[in-house]
C-alpha cells in the first residue's frame, strides 16, 4: 500500500471523495492523519518502537525528547570503566525527583527519570559526567502525504490503516450505521497485529507463553 493507493481505496469504499466531490476530497488527507494517530494511541507494537542513543550533558538535568515521541519504555545510561556497564534509570514523577534532589547543582550518576513535559525528560541527580544514554520509546509514525508514500502501517498493517480511515470518515459523512461495521473490522485487524507482537515477546520483565 502507498498513500496514493490508500486514498484511492478509501474513495472506493466510501463511494465519496473524488475530485468532483471537493469537500470530502480535501478532507481525506486529514482523516488519514487522524487514523494514524488513533492507531498509535491504541496500539503498542514493535513497529512503533524506536531506540535513541544520545549523551547527557554534564550539569544539565533535562534531556530533549525526539520528534514524534509518544511514550517512554525504558531509559538506561552507561557507567563504569569506558561506560560499558548498563545502568537502568527508574521512572518517577517530576515532583518526586525534585523532592529527592532539590538542588540541581548537586551532581552524581543519574538514577531516575521523569517525563518532564512533551519535549524533555528530567533526570536525577543532575549528571556529573557525559554519560551515554539509551532510550527505548514509542513514536507517532511518520505522517503519510504525497511526498512520504509509505511507513510502517502501509508496509505491515495496510488493512488496519484502511479500516481506521474508514472509521474516521464514517462519522464525518454522517453515515453512522456503518460505524459498527468498520469498528469490528478495525478491532479484528488490531487484535491480529497485537497477537503478532505477543509472539515476539515484547514484555521486558516476563517471558510470555501462548496457551
Amino acid at each position: 500500500m502507498t498513500y496514493t493507493s490508500l486514498l484511492s481505496d478509501a474513495r472506493s469504499y466510501l463511494e465519496r471523495g473524488y475530485v468532483s466531490d471537493p469537500i470530502v476530497y480535501e478532507q481525506l488527507p486529514r482523516l488519514v492523519d487522524l487514523a494514524q494517530r488513533r492507531i498509535s494511541r491504541e496500539l503498542k507494537v514493535q513497529g512503533f518502537e524506536r531506540v535513541l542513543i544520545t549523551t547527557v550533558t554534564t550539569g544539565v538535568n533535562a534531556v530533549p525528547k525526539p520528534d514524534r515521541w509518544r511514550e517512554t519504555v525504558s531509559i538506561s545510561v552507561g557507567t563504569g570503566a569506558n561506560y560499558n556497564t548498563t545502568s537502568p534509570l527508574f521512572p518517577r514523577g517530576p515532583d518526586n525527583i525534585w523532592t529527592v534532589f532539590p538542588d540541581s547543582t548537586v551532581e552524581g550518576t543519574p538514577e531516575y527519570y521523569a517525563d518532564y513535559n512533551l519535549n524533555f525528560w528530567l533526570i536525577g541527580p543532575t549528571p556529573d559526567d557525559a554519560y551515554p544514554m539509551r532510550v527505548i520509546y514509542y513514536e507517532l509514525p511518520s505522517s503519510l502525504d504525497d511526498s512520504n508514500q509509505t511507513n510502517y502501517l502501509t508496509e505491515y498493517a495496510p488493512n488496519l490503516l484502511l479500516y481506521a480511515v474508514l472509521l474516521e470518515a464514517t462519522p464525518y459523512l454522517k453515515n453512522d450505521e456503518r460505524i459498527g461495521v468498520w469498528q469490528q473490522m478495525y478491532d479484528r485487524a488490531a487484535l491480529a497485529l497485537n497477537g503478532e507482537d505477543l509472539r515476539k515477546i515484547l514484555d521486558r520483565t516476563t517471558v510470555r507463553k501462548e496457551a
